[in-house]
């Protein structure tokens, strides 16, 4: 089994009881914020076996002490070949550095949705307009570059900009050693619902786009969406500090702490 390091919030201690019941050990620490430490420091008994859960920045922790899992980090999903046909608004996407948007959208008026290409958490994707777009980038412009904190936006963020679609339904799905242990719907239009359900073809399109990209990450979380024009990905979010809305934690912990080093026989 492996060693489990989770920072204290409401979504952990959800875990903890999933790892309670399966008897597997973990402990609570806090968290530096963009800095990544822990504490208490933990005492790790094999770096090989370790695996974080919490807030993105615990990877500097992870990759500092070399710790497998640790938290898995993953390349920008808009980036993936395969994938590129599935994402919601993929192919009109406008991809540019935060410096440029001021300049970009100052005579725009139009809604966008907005989100960061790496999976850095600097903020979720959402919909906003130009201006507060512009306002966003302002703010973070207005340090010289360089300035900005670790793990906060900067000069060079690279951010995405895509026309709004409406949504009908959004699920979230983890998968774990390419396969999907579980799922759960999370919005129905407007409506934030939480309920372990995803709808037939739903799931076969999850499916597919775990297929076709095979060698992604060992454990990522995949989000796909209902539109009018069908079935379309979202995006991708690290699996160590997504939100487990109806999540089946016991499949999750499971498949996580089952998972084998490379080159390692199961």
């Amino acid at each position: 089994m492996m060693q489990w390091l989770l920072q204290d919030f409401d979504d952990t201690r959800k875990l903890s009881r999933a790892l309670d019941r399966l008897e597997i050990t973990y402990s609570w620490h806090q968290v530096i914020p963009f800095i990544g430490e822990l504490i208490p420091e933990p005492e790790i008994k094999n770096p090989q076996d370790v695996v974080l859960f919490g807030s993105y920045s615990l990877w500097r922790t992870a990759a500092a002490n070399g710790y497998w899992p640790g938290v898995f980090k993953l390349a920008p999903f808009v980036h993936e070949t395969d994938w590129q046909p599935y994402l919601l608004n993929g192919q009109e996407s406008l991809f540019c550095a935060l410096s440029d948007v001021p300049v970009l959208l100052e005579d725009d008026s139009r809604p966008f949705f907005v989100r960061p290409v790496e999976d850095t958490k600097e903020f979720s994707g959402r919909v906003q307009t130009a201006s507060q777009i512009i306002d966003i980038a302002k703010k973070a412009l207005a340090l010289r570059e360089g300035e900005a904190p670790d793990g906060s936006l900067s000069h060079d963020t690279l951010i995405m900009l895509a026309n709004p679609v409406r949504i009908q339904r959004e699920w979230r799905i983890w998968v774990v050693d390419q396969k999907i242990v579980t799922y759960s719907l999370y919005k129905e239009g407007e409506r934030v619902v939480y309920r372990s359900e995803i709808d037939r073809d739903a799931l076969e399109f999850a499916e597919k786009m775990v297929e076709i990209c095979p060698n992604y990450s060992p454990a990522y979380v995949i989000d796909i969406c209902r539109t009018a024009d069908g079935l379309r990905l979202l995006e991708t979010n690290c699996i160590n500090a997504a939100g487990f809305y109806a999540a089946d934690l016991i499949k999750l912990a499971s498949a996580i702490d089952g998972l084998q080093r490379p080159g390692t026989a199961k």
